[in-house]
């Protein structure tokens, strides 16, 4: 993967990988270590698990956002770049 010239999107990218391994090791212990009977525990491994689910997904919205805006279509065909919405991509990035 190229590095990113916006450090606003490297920073998304970054995050979602924190939070991705955070989900996983969360997963891994329930099945390694079982879940705690405590119901107040139990709640709130939920809410994390939420609150991490939540914050990957708009990381990853932004991250989809920026690369509509900034990616050029890969295919070189009539049939693709006809598809193309051409007044919303912009290759010099957001202003």
């Amino acid at each position: 993967m190229a590095a990113d010239s916006d450090s606003k999107i490297a920073w998304h990218r970054a995050q979602v990988r924190k939070h991705r391994e955070a989900l996983k090791n969360i997963e891994t212990a329930k099945f390694a270590i079982g879940e705690i009977a405590h119901p107040a525990a139990i709640a709130q491994t939920r809410k994390l698990v939420a609150d991490l689910k939540h914050k990957i997904e708009q990381s990853e919205q932004i991250i989809l956002q920026h690369e509509r805006q900034t990616r050029r279509p890969r295919s070189t065909d009539l049939r693709s770049l006809s598809s193309v919405q051409w007044s919303t991509w912009n290759a010099n990035g957001p202003r």
